[in-house]
């Protein structure tokens, strides 16, 4: 029978099977032997074919083709990687500009990675009410980066209920994910949008008393206006996996829209007639950006030599 996985724990999977039933499910056997370099053969987001038998264990024996998937690289096992959710419609990365502070060297990361798998990427600048004269400037700027570079960004608050139902408005009929770091507001975001869901939020700080990110395991929940979302844990650090130099060009947005460099294989780095750098030079590329994209190569580069 066909489901689609809505909770991975790594030993079971809940599954929601075509008929609208929740089974829990084990893995068949053989895909844990094999030579997989993924973390976790199964994940939240994942079309597969369940197979129930009287008196037993339900047991995942398919994995049908994923169309995208968002993926990091596991932090403790540096050659496998980590499958955060996949067929996904669009991907929201909770970004605050403190209580936590959200860097543009992360969000480049993510940024790079969603893009890189086709992914649709939507910026929401969270906790909006809670920024301070001074710190208004510096989300302006933010604002300012990625627009420049492409991507839509909406300023929203689920403590004060800014902006829901835009964002409601957006997610409609679409399979989406919410992700950033622990204490962005993700739980709490998915409680505002839909309040029959109830997820578990804890306080980070007297001075921040937006709920903090309990979630565990990535997690899909049907929502009450034609939308599901995927939870997912708080992430501290974003690794690309198997990228080469020559590529991560091409996961920079704004920079695909170029095509009048003098060399077709430019790496925007210090070769002559560059227009990516003539572009930074003027203000058409946010230096930040392209700060984080040297950075990022120079990563790569080491990880290559090793």
């Amino acid at each position: 029978m066909l489901g689609i996985v809505y909770k991975s724990t790594g030993s079971w999977y809940k599954v929601k099977l075509e008929n609208g039933e929740f089974v829990d499910c084990k893995l068949f056997g053989k895909f844990r032997t094999k030579n997989l370099k993924s973390t976790n053969p199964v994940c939240v987001g994942d079309n597969v074919v369940v197979k129930i038998t009287e008196n037993q264990t339900p047991q995942i024996e398919q994995i049908n083709d994923r169309h995208n998937y968002l993926i990091r690289k596991s932090v403790k096992l540096s050659k496998q990687y980590h499958i955060i959710a996949s067929n996904i419609d669009l991907c929201f990365l909770i970004i605050t500009i403190k209580n936590p502070e959200t860097s543009t060297m992360f969000i480049d990361r993510f940024l790079a990675s969603t893009f890189s798998y086709n992914i649709e990427t939507v910026l929401l600048f969270n906790k909006i009410d809670q920024i301070e004269k001074e710190e208004k400037k510096e989300l302006n700027n933010f604002i300012s980066i990625y627009k420049k570079a492409g991507y839509d960004c909406i300023e929203i608050s689920g403590k004060k209920n800014i902006n829901i139902d835009k964002l409601k408005k957006i997610m409609i009929n679409k399979s989406c994910v919410f992700s950033g770091h622990s204490g962005v507001g993700k739980s709490t975001l998915i409680n505002k949008l839909d309040s029959s869901i109830n997820i578990k939020t804890s306080p980070i700080s007297e001075s921040n008393l937006s709920g903090q990110h309990t979630t565990t395991f990535s997690e899909m929940y049907d929502l009450n206006f034609s939308s599901r979302i995927i939870d997912t844990p708080g992430i501290k650090g974003f690794g690309l996996y198997d990228v080469k130099n020559s590529e991560l060009r091409d996961f920079f947005k704004e920079f695909t829209l170029l095509r009048s460099c003098k060399f077709n294989n430019c790496l925007h780095l210090e070769e002559p007639g560059c227009e990516v750098k003539d572009r930074v030079s003027k203000g058409d590329i946010s230096k930040s950006r392209y700060d984080n994209y040297v950075e990022l190569l120079s990563e790569i580069n080491n990880n290559y030599r090793h």
